[in-house]
């Protein structure tokens, strides 16, 4: 058999494969360029805002609301850290973060809510934010953070804080839960203790961590301090006593006004009953009013030395007048009515007796447009514009035609109705020889520019013929102060009803001290005391010494120089008050 000889095959190149693989190569990359080419001109501007959306943020730096302080830099309203809890429903339910029911009761306890509101908070899958709780404090938070529930998170914040509790409340007010002044200096200056946030644009990574800080939005604010003219420790003593005299009494209501008597600055503002502004559930409409500067009340006899000082000062009376009272004064239809017939007496004795008869005789001296107008220049039916919200101008009528007998209402106080802070501002003007200075609830620099409504000679002697009321025969021997001088007159009047005057009172003390060098008014009001003792003098003026004398003291005021009463009292018994036409007034 012959063997065949094998042939060598050599390979030959397939030309059209090669074309077609290097095409396609070339392709791919044409087709890579030219999508490389759309994305970065065409598209560019479309892609990076959707990469933005991805990773950049906007950051807002929360400034702490600014503090409210005392006139020494007590702290009154301050912000302190706390934690917002919140969840993610979505990763709750896709890590099976419900597993662990144990868990969501120990959450549920330290949360103060019941564990099924808090399952059906989160029981939607698709949700991705809800509140659970907005402020914890730092170690709930901590407790918290142990638990280890996924999808449950913290965030940094703050809450308001109230140290003084129900001695301020009135004054400093409150924030909602978003720290939003709501009431008293946290409203009216609420702007200047937020400030503005700081907003910042970052980029951030997938985890959430910041990769780059690109610019600032907004440069912000920071929050601002307010300085009260509250002086905290006589606040402290005021709103003690004012309480105390209230229970004592079973009083409906009670207000207590110091006042500067040089810059016009509010030491200190109590009410009853109060609120704690760290204790939500206390705060109750009631007991939230200001009563001090929204109540208005008929001043009684507390307008007495006032009516005589604008007689004095326009009227046909001098400091020497003697006034035969005898014992009523007779009025049209109408008597204006003492307790007893006091006779032939001078001006001092008026207002230590409280003589209606006297008084009114002294103000139907004055022309009736010329005593309402010295009414107004005291502040009586306008604002003191104080800067706390909710004031009241109180009532003085502005009608043309006035009866003799409505004009001598005006002078022992009925027909007219005034607020706390207006009586002090009022009482004021004697204390500072005549002039009358706007009142503040700030600590001022400097003090303000007064204006002069009544001669300083008349002024500083109504101070003197007020001492009288604090001596042996006048109304007010309780509001006496060791080792000071001090002027002041007391108020009983009914409270009025549907038809005319009830059997309720408002008692009143109103004093000034030192006399010779004043530096305090104090105001103060009981609403309604019950039981045998319901006189300014015995009610009030008590309240009145103890308060003044802490003051005072804390003020280092020195003693009163032992001087003798400068004037003359007459010597004739005092009753306990006088009718005026069914009225009983003291």
């Amino acid at each position: 058999m012959t063997k065949q000889a094998k042939t060598k095959k050599k390979p030959s190149l397939i030309t059209w494969r090669l074309y077609v693989v290097v095409s396609l190569i070339i392709l791919v990359f044409i087709g890579i360029a030219s999508r490389a080419a759309f994305l970065q001109v065409v598209d560019s501007e479309k892609l990076r805002y959707q990469g933005d959306l991805r990773s950049k943020r906007t950051i807002v730096s929360q400034s702490h609301r600014g503090n409210i302080v005392d006139r020494h830099g007590t702290a009154l309203a301050v912000s302190v850290p706390v934690e917002v809890v919140w969840a993610e429903p979505n990763v709750i339910h896709k890590k099976n973060g419900l597993a662990d029911k144990r868990r969501w009761e120990a959450l549920a306890g330290v949360l103060d809510r019941p564990v099924e509101k808090l399952l059906k908070a989160v029981a939607d899958p698709k949700r991705r934010f809800v509140y659970l709780k907005r402020q914890v404090s730092p170690a709930q938070a901590d407790y918290i953070k142990q638990l280890k529930i996924p999808g449950i998170y913290l965030k940094p914040s703050s809450r308001r804080y109230y140290p003084t509790g129900e001695v301020t409340s009135h004054i400093v007010g409150f924030t909602n839960i978003d720290d939003e002044g709501q009431n008293g200096i946290e409203k009216t200056y609420d702007d200047w203790l937020t400030g503005a946030p700081i907003k910042r644009k970052v980029r951030r990574a997938r985890d959430g961590m910041v990769v780059e800080r690109l610019n600032t939005v907004e440069e912000g604010e920071n929050a601002n301090d307010v300085m009260t003219s509250i002086d905290q420790r006589i606040q402290a003593i005021a709103y003690k006593e004012l309480k105390t005299a209230t229970e004592k009494y079973n009083a409906t209501s009670g207000s207590l006004i110091v006042l500067d008597v040089k810059t016009g600055e509010i030491l200190a503002m109590a009410n009853t009953p109060s609120y704690n502004p760290n204790n939500r559930r206390s705060m109750l409409p009631y007991r939230m009013r200001n009563r001090s500067i929204t109540d208005m009340f008929e001043p009684g006899s507390t307008i007495k030395p006032l009516a005589a000082m604008m007689a004095l000062d326009y009227g046909k009376y001098e400091l020497d007048s003697e006034i035969d009272t005898k014992g009523s004064y007779r009025l049209g239809a109408n008597t204006v009515r003492d307790p007893r017939n006091y006779g032939k007496i001078n001006i001092a004795t008026i207002i230590a007796k409280s003589s209606n008869v006297g008084v009114s005789k002294m103000a139907l001296s004055v022309p009736k447009e010329q005593l309402l107008t010295s009414y107004y220049n005291l502040g009586f039916g306008s604002r003191t514009n104080v800067t706390l919200p909710g004031e009241s101008a109180g009532v003085l009528s502005d009608r043309s035609r006035w009866s003799d007998f409505e004009i001598a209402t005006l002078s022992f106080g009925y027909g007219l109705a005034v607020t706390p802070l207006q009586l002090a501002r009022a009482y004021s003007v004697i204390a500072n020889e005549g002039r009358l200075n706007p009142i503040s609830i700030l600590k001022l620099e400097n003090p303000p520019e007064a204006e002069q409504v009544i001669e300083p000679r008349i002024a500083n002697a109504m101070l003197q013929m007020m001492e009288g009321v604090t001596k042996a025969g006048g109304t007010a021997v309780k509001a006496r102060i060791g080792g000071y001088r001090v002027a002041g007159k007391t108020g009983t009047a009914r409270k009025a009803t549907a038809g005319g005057y009830g059997e309720d009172y408002v008692v009143s003390f109103a004093g000034i001290a030192p006399i010779d060098n004043p530096r305090l008014v104090t105001i103060v009001i009981i609403n309604e005391p019950k039981g045998d003792k319901y006189y300014g003098g015995d009610v009030a003026a008590p309240v009145f010494a103890k308060v003044t004398t802490g003051a005072l003291q804390l003020m280092n005021v020195a003693p009163s120089k032992t001087v003798e009463l400068p004037v003359n009292i007459a010597a004739v018994s005092h009753g306990q008050g006088a009718v005026v036409g069914g009225v009983h007034e003291q």
